[in-house]
């Protein structure tokens, strides 16, 4: 079902053109070097979208990498930086896509994938691109965390 997911993406509804210029975009941010954390979320995303029934993007902080603190903070302020100026722009277009996605029938399971991944435009430093197994996994952990909270607070 997600192989015909990703056919749908790609075929009927161009999502490798939403990856391409994501991609492009992130790239052009990466040669700045200025804005390299952002380009590289961006990076990470043109992954998510060429398939976005097989992958998920989550925090890098869900994972536990180790970050110097030097690009943590830097990335932090563009992070501020970024949402006005990029982000909000994106967001919107990316908007405008899934309401295009879902005015038409076949194109709700195209929509929902990038609806998913809205945080993800408006906060691209720090994420990466996993395969949904890897973020099911993480959702489970965190469930089971909020269940072991839970059940300490009732005893």
């Amino acid at each position: 079902m997600r192989a015909l997911g990703n056919v749908l993406w790609h075929i009927p509804f161009c999502g490798f053109l939403s990856a391409l210029l994501a991609f492009l975009m992130g790239t052009l941010l990466v040669i700045t070097v200025i804005a390299a954390p952002i380009g590289l979320g961006l990076i990470q995303y043109s992954k998510f979208l060429l398939l976005p029934f097989n992958y998920t993007m989550i925090s890098s902080s869900e994972m536990n990498l180790q970050e110097n603190s030097f690009w943590k903070l830097y990335g932090t302020i563009l992070k501020i930086l970024y949402v006005p100026f990029i982000g909000l722009p994106l967001l919107l277009i990316t908007c405008f896509q899934i309401l295009g996605l879902f005015i038409s029938i076949i194109g709700i399971p195209a929509a929902i994938p990038l609806a998913k991944s809205l945080g993800t435009l408006l906060q691209p430093v720090g994420k990466i691109c996993a395969p949904r197994l890897v973020g099911d996994i993480l959702a489970q952990r965190k469930a089971e965390h909020y269940l072991k909270n839970f059940e300490n607070k009732g005893n």
